[in-house]
């Protein structure tokens, strides 16, 4: 496939700097200032709502580790259970974040490499449970929350996918393809900043909608939305992204859109049950 003139080439550093020898990678600052923005979001959002603050300090913590533990073992679970699931190696490298050389116990430190936004959805919806029922908030009200600011974290999570050169897009012809150089020298749809412009624009979606109609907070109507509107995105963007496995070539519908599914019903369903609720 011939490059276009207007194409870009991306090949930027994996590191920008260090510290104390410890690299710093562009995907871990990522997802730092996307837990960072989530935080305050929802900082103001308690405050908005006059909920005390005390409450929302263990907050943080259990959305972290939700989301984490849920991302790693989703995409262990999920996407590479040969991996991980049948040997001890493996299933050390899904827990921590480290790699065996072949045939050997030595190992390095890789950070975890490989998380499914999936998975962490799952993580995220478990920790909040055991949120809610620690500090006795309602449940649907912790849920809706949380989904308005939730976008705005899976996108900057996508811009470290970027930044990382994965979850690539398929080759293309058009203007907006890009050489992801650590890769192959050819031209692919960037499918993670589609993503990421998409959960940036479903994010300032929700918040509109919040300040609309701010009663339907604790209907699930705002849970519903993120979940249908994130997830619907996320099924058609598949179409013109590479398969992340082998065994998704045989697949009508790769893991993604599968997954994608039950949320996208789960999405649609709160939101009509929002509805029969006043407010």
């Amino acid at each position: 496939m011939a490059t276009l003139p207007c194409t870009i080439v991306w090949d930027p550093s994996m590191s920008p700097f260090s510290i104390f020898g410890f690299e710093i990678r562009y995907y871990s600052l990522c997802w730092i200032i996307g837990l960072g923005l989530g935080y305050y979001m929802m900082q103001w959002l308690y405050k908005r709502q006059k909920v005390s603050l005390e409450l929302f300090e263990p907050l943080f913590l259990y959305c972290f580790l939700g989301i984490l533990i849920g991302a790693r073992l989703g995409h262990c679970i999920f996407y590479e259970p040969q991996q991980y699931l049948t040997s001890i190696k493996g299933f050390i490298e899904m827990l921590l974040p480290i790699h065996f050389a072949p045939n050997s116990w030595d190992w390095r430190f890789t950070g975890f490499m490989g998380l499914a936004s999936h998975g962490g959805t799952i993580g995220l919806f478990t920790a909040l449970l055991l949120y809610s029922k620690k500090t006795k908030l309602s449940f649907a009200w912790v849920l809706d929350n949380i989904a308005i600011t939730t976008p705005i974290v899976a996108a900057m999570i996508r811009m470290g996918n970027f930044m990382n050169s994965e979850i690539l897009g398929r080759a293309t012809d058009s203007p907006f393809g890009i050489i992801f150089a650590q890769v192959d020298n050819v031209p692919r749809h960037p499918a993670q900043l589609y993503e990421a412009i998409a959960y940036f624009i479903i994010f300032a979606g929700g918040l509109l909608l919040y300040k609309k109609i701010p009663q339907k907070v604790g209907s699930l109507f705002y849970f519903g939305y993120c979940l249908a509107a994130i997830f619907t995105f996320r099924f058609f963007v598949e179409f013109i992204k590479e398969v992340q496995v082998a065994f998704e070539e045989s697949m009508s519908l790769d893991m993604g859109q599968w997954l994608s599914i039950p949320f996208i019903i789960i999405g649609v369903g709160c939101m009509i049950y929002s509805f029969r609720k006043k407010g």
